[in-house]
């Protein structure tokens, strides 16, 4: 039923009776969005109205967000005259099927305060310009959320891609029960349902989905905006205090967390985090080493600096031990977890068989790297012997881990963690991490904010194979700089400048002229 507050409630009067009302539907490609306009057409036609639907095909990253435009109208006999596409501060009702497209339609100013009820999922989908950053380059959900309560008149937001896929369906369904729960529309549920059911195909999942979406819309809608702030960190809170991993309940755990409850409360979340992870890469030894190393940082650190160092310190501390190897990606292809979350992205049923094919292509160092230290140094310090096993070694192999032989194979290899420390490429790592860590620590005592700018160039390294030689030239290079900023008040700021620059652009073009500026600030200083 219709509340007193629904925004196109209808009423009495002919200029209401003339009313053309105008919702616009942003959505990528599989999301359904065909679908759910041809729902919204149908359940306007089933209630007395007649309405046209229209579509524009976007031709942008990740094939666009196609805009399906529905103009309709109350039928009085008259025919109206419907626009084909939709205008900047003309539309009642936008629905985006992520979150970044309804950041879009603000920018293109489809959305209005005075006029416009917003409807989103909450996810997201990582647009192109997103991935291609070598650093963090997602955009804030959280400003697009507060724009969004700023731009529209009501703003209705939640995870509908997740009720969809725990459903079984697809988006549009539970996009349809958001807007159905919205009451944005002056139209019962039970339209909306016989035109879900009209369809013919996958009616029960769709009307479980447009049910779920439907009770959470009118949830989010009546409750207070202080309720919803609060919700927030709630669930944040939940999420992390969840405990999972394999491994976190051996011997020796209860021991690793008491010394984790005993970190200053600012450290303390970060610290259990990194722990977690890197007990879950190696075993419980390694994690009494993660805190070694964290200890030190917070013997430098104090409340007065928020123990900003010790923060950054467990974060980065743990990335760096629990670097990518192959036996760290073999171990991942080969959990549990993994089968059932491919099962779940594919939307494999119960008892079907999953077909799945691995793709490797090692180099010669990854395979040295998996070596024992000493026969795999004898490798690597002999340039013809290493180049003989390369051709051999380095081309693409294609292992397909639903079958015995493959899954055997991946198995073996992840199963190799419990040598890990007599490994190759532990030591390397192992020589690199202390000679970063001990050098952050040292400026740090000097210079706490250059100490701190040390420890977060670890974000540079990151991957596997190409990807991480790449990311370890950059890191030594913006490292290299510190010689020439030696006793100047501002190197933490470089450090940090030359740290984005290499981070915002893959060739490292930026870091080059970054690091030229520096060396030219270099030499004016020792004239």
């Amino acid at each position: 039923m219709l509340d007193q507050a629904s925004p196109l409630r209808p009423k009495s009067g002919a200029a209401d009776d003339a009313r053309v009302i105008k919702l616009a539907v942003l959505a990528v490609g599989g999301q359904g969005g065909g679908v759910l306009a041809d729902w919204i057409t149908d359940v306007a036609e089933r209630s007395g109205y007649i309405a046209q639907s229209t579509s524009v095909a976007g031709v942008a990253q990740r094939t666009g967000a196609t805009i399906y435009y529905i103009e309709m109208a109350r039928d009085t006999g008259r025919l109206p005259v419907f626009a084909l596409s939709p205008s900047q501060g003309d539309v009642d009702i936008l629905i985006a099927a992520e979150l970044m497209e309804a950041g879009r339609a603000i920018i293109r100013g489809f959305v209005t305060p005075e006029r416009t009820t917003l409807i989103a999922s909450s996810h997201r989908i990582a647009a192109v310009s997103e991935k291609i950053e070598p650093g963090d380059g997602r955009a804030s959900s959280e400003k697009v959320h507060a724009t969004a309560k700023a731009a529209a008149k009501r703003f209705i937001a939640f995870d509908m891609e997740k009720i969809a896929a725990e459903n079984g369906t697809m988006i549009s369904a539970s996009l349809l029960g958001a807007l159905a729960g919205s009451d944005a529309l002056p139209f019962t549920r039970e339209s909306y349902e016989e035109a879900i059911g009209a369809g013919g195909r996958g009616v029960k999942a769709s009307l479980a989905a447009f049910g779920a979406a439907y009770d959470r819309a009118r949830a989010v809608a009546a409750a207070p905006a202080s309720d919803k702030a609060a919700a927030k960190p709630a669930a944040t809170e939940a999420r992390s205090a969840t405990v999972s991993g394999p491994g976190i309940l051996l011997k020796g755990w209860q021991e690793l967390a008491a010394r984790v409850a005993a970190i200053p409360a600012p450290v303390r979340d970060m610290a259990e985090r990194g722990l977690k992870k890197v007990v879950d890469f190696q075993d419980i030894a390694y994690g009494g080493e993660y805190l070694d190393r964290l200890d030190k940082a917070v013997a430098l650190d104090s409340a007065e600096r928020g123990y900003a160092l010790s923060i950054a310190a467990a974060k980065h501390l743990a990335n760096a031990m629990c670097y990518d190897d192959m036996i760290r990606v073999a171990d991942l292809k080969t959990r549990s977890t993994r089968d059932r979350r491919v099962r779940k992205d594919v939307g494999v049923k119960e008892g079907s068989v999953l077909q799945v094919t691995e793709y490797f292509h090692p180099r010669i160092e990854e395979f040295c790297g998996t070596l024992p230290v000493g026969l795999g140094s004898y490798i690597e310090d002999r340039p013809k012997l290493a180049a003989f096993l390369d051709r051999r070694i380095n081309r693409g192999r294609h292992i397909r881990t639903d079958s015995f032989a493959g899954f055997a194979m991946l198995w073996f290899i992840g199963g190799l963690r419990r040598w890990r420390r007599r490994l190759l490429r532990h030591k390397v790592e192992v020589e690199h991490l202390e000679r970063w860590y001990e050098l952050a620590l040292a400026h740090a005592r000097d210079d706490y904010a250059l100490g701190l700018e040390i420890l977060n160039c670890r974000r540079l390294i990151k991957g596997y194979s190409d990807t991480h030689a790449r990311a370890q030239s950059k890191f030594d290079r913006v490292l290299s700089a510190l010689p020439m900023l030696k006793g100047r008040e501002d190197a933490a700021d470089w450090i940090r400048r030359l740290r984005e620059a290499a981070l915002k652009d893959e060739k490292g073009d930026m870091l080059d002229g970054a690091l030229k500026t520096v060396a030219t600030l270099n030499e004016a200083a020792a004239r």
